[in-house]
């Protein structure tokens, strides 16, 4: 069986990229398409893929759309077609908002793509870029032909999974199509009841600092309440979140996997503030370390925190409710075993197996 991977594109280390290197894992012979590659702007992450046999489309080479492929993103189909995979009994791709699962492959061939997210900025979804009327303007004339794009290449698609209910809800709205539900694999191994659990004294914020994660909510309120709070991760909203930071707030940057199993073995919290995220390791990642979640009542964390178990919700993007739901934690008594268990649900080795079992049943089906 010839596997091949594809996936968006490899400039940032974040969710998706973990699941490709999973599927990686699984298929070590498979080769990585992928529409360009910038190791320069992933830092520390790149050393993970650089023994990997990676294949560039022609973005790799035009530094104007590799740079600039956000606002040229009606690009995406010629990107994706031009891509020959005709060797191949099996192509798996790693679709988010650059929409790869738009590669053609043989009539014979088993395409399964597994779906982060039906493209933010297409459906109304809050992206990494604070609104304003250029991009409005911009994605006006753009969109309709993206959607329309976007609801072609899931149809041609073998099969699609969902990497959580919430994705797998909006595939049916959007595409008109059912898909499998198979969640993905916790970054960090799930530590056992011996692994020692140290009580913070600060909270913690991970990921990647845009405007979709709303990192401005958990500072604004931890500057209210006086806390200590660490804001792990980069990215284009890092200077106005400075700007806004009071004497109790650190920013971390980028870490290593070390250094933020450390960061979080010693928290009080994790402050989860994104808005209608697909699925969400980062609250995953926490609780496998017995922390609790203090999370947006929005998105896919509503399948991986248990309320009043493993933390606690707010229902409104607002600095006001987030202080309510602090106050709430703190008075409740969570016990990092539950945390640990619910983490268990989303583990590597339950991924690995699922991936393969569906990937096997498929294969054997058009055989």
């Amino acid at each position: 069986m010839r596997v091949a991977l594809v996936h968006d594109y490899l400039r940032e280390y974040g969710g998706a990229e973990r699941v490709v290197e999973v599927l990686h894992e699984i298929y070590p012979d498979a080769p990585l398409y992928t529409a360009f590659v910038d190791f320069d702007a992933m830092g520390e992450f790149a050393r993970r893929f650089k023994n990997w046999d990676i294949r560039t489309t022609w973005v790799q080479n035009c530094w104007l759309v590799k740079k600039y492929h956000s606002p040229l993103r009606f690009l995406t189909p010629i990107v994706w077609e031009s891509l020959d995979l005709r060797e191949y009994d099996v192509v798996i791709s790693s679709s988010g908002w650059f929409i790869c699962r738009g590669v053609i492959t043989r009539p014979e061939t088993l395409h399964i793509s597994y779906i982060h997210h039906p493209p933010r900025n297409l459906y109304g979804f809050a992206t990494g870029t604070k609104p304003n009327w250029l991009v409005d303007v911009y994605a006006t004339i753009v969109n309709p032909f993206l959607r329309a794009y976007d609801f072609t290449t899931a149809q041609r698609v073998d099969y699609l999974i969902a990497n959580s209910k919430t994705t797998a809800s909006r595939i049916a709205k959007f595409y008109r199509r059912e898909a499998t539900v198979i969640y993905p694999p916790v970054k960090f191994e799930i530590r056992n009841s011996k692994f020692e659990i140290k009580k913070g004294q600060y909270y913690l914020a991970v990921g990647r600092l845009n405007y979709a994660k709303r990192f401005d909510l958990a500072i604004e309120a931890c500057n209210k309440l006086k806390l200590s709070l660490k804001v792990v991760g980069s990215g284009k909203e890092e200077g106005r979140l400075r700007e806004i930071s009071g004497p109790t707030i650190e920013f971390a940057g980028n870490v290593s996997d070390e250094k933020l199993a450390s960061l979080y073995s010693g928290a009080k919290a994790l402050i989860f503030t994104a808005l209608e995220e697909d699925f969400g390791m980062v609250p995953v990642e926490a609780q496998s370390y017995g922390v609790p979640v203090i999370a947006l009542r929005q998105g896919g964390v509503t399948e991986t925190v248990v309320e009043g178990i493993t933390g606690v919700f707010f229902d409104e993007p607002k600095v006001d409710e987030l202080v309510e739901a602090i106050k709430r934690l703190d008075k409740l008594n969570i016990q990092y075993k539950d945390c640990i268990t619910q983490a268990q649900k989303f583990s590597k080795e339950k991924f690995i197996t699922e991936i393969k079992v569906f990937v096997e049943e498929k294969y054997k089906q058009i055989k």
